[in-house]
């Protein structure tokens, strides 16, 4: 015996429709937090001053003027000249790319990475699982500027290389931020039924496992994409980064620091500029957690 319709009820969403809605929710609560939102608009500000930076810098970064050096902000030089004559504000913008550059590229390589160790290490589990999260730990045990420290004094100072010794430090967070949820996953009936059904383990990680940890891991890489620029700078102010003349924000600081009681500017500006980056990163990292976290959210 068929039980007819109401017809009345509603019709049942499509799964586009119904997806659209969850994205929709996740939006809604992450305007909700008005201080993510803030945190957007200032990296996307800052994201495409570093992409205009051959349009908007008005001067040269590499270019000496040994007639204005250290003089202060002017109409002509925004944010004043280094001990080589260099417009700050032009050397600013084009240290913006090559910050991003550096953590974007090692965040996404430690996330890509990390991600697939932990996914594998708490899907497989045992033996295999103890084994991969004791090296994890080994390489947690050391803080991560100390750990890039290591890294680049071996390898050298260069763009390539910092790269690597950043997303070697951060790889183990992010083994860990997916090794939890995933032995949580495993064991729910979808995952079951995929075995039941002869699905390979690899089919089973990625297209059923990953999506549904993702966002942690998402959460994880903005919070982590401020820290890489942080140890990024403080590799450089040391010495140990980009080489110079390339601007970047660490060594400008390290540039201005000989000079920090005469011409402040010279380190407070790039100084400013990191501790900008972070903030609004820190402020998107707690936006996605908002999202992610039902605790949190407030419809």
């Amino acid at each position: 015996m068929t039980v007819a319709a109401d017809p009345g009820a509603p019709p049942p969403l499509p799964a586009k429709t119904g997806r659209a809605l969850l994205i929709a929710q996740a939006l809604k609560a992450f305007r909700a937090n008005r201080l993510s939102s803030v945190g957007v608009v200032i990296f996307v500000i800052v994201v495409v001053l570093a992409l205009l930076a051959p349009v908007i810098a008005p001067h040269d970064p590499l270019e000496q003027n040994i007639l204005s050096r250290l003089d202060g902000p002017s109409a002509e030089f925004w944010m004043g000249n280094d001990s080589y004559g260099r417009d700050i504000f032009s050397r600013l913008l084009y240290g913006a790319r090559i910050s991003l550059f550096i953590g974007v590229a090692a965040i996404g390589s430690a996330m890509i990475i990390g991600s697939a160790i932990g996914l594998y290490a708490g899907y497989r589990g045992g033996r295999v699982d103890a084994v991969i999260m004791q090296a994890m730990d080994v390489l947690l045990a050391f803080p991560a500027l100390i750990l890039g420290l290591v890294i680049v004094a071996m390898l050298g100072p260069s763009i390539q290389n910092l790269i690597i010794a950043i997303s070697l430090t951060a790889i183990p967070p992010f083994a860990r931020i997916a090794r939890a949820p995933t032995i949580v996953v495993k064991e729910r009936d979808f995952v079951e039924a995929c075995r039941a059904l002869g699905f390979g383990d690899l089919r089973i990680m990625v297209l059923h496992v990953l999506p549904n940890i993702l966002s942690e891991i998402l959460v994880m890489g903005s919070l982590w994409l401020a820290t890489a620029i942080r140890v990024e700078a403080s590799l450089s102010f040391i010495g140990l980064g980009v080489k110079p003349p390339t601007p970047t924000w660490g060594g400008m600081i390290r540039e201005g620091f000989e000079n920090i009681l005469d011409t402040p500017w010279l380190s407070v500006f790039p100084g400013l500029a990191i501790l900008l980056v972070v903030f609004s990163l820190n402020l998107i990292g707690d936006g996605l957690r908002d999202v992610i976290d039902p605790k949190t959210r407030t419809d």
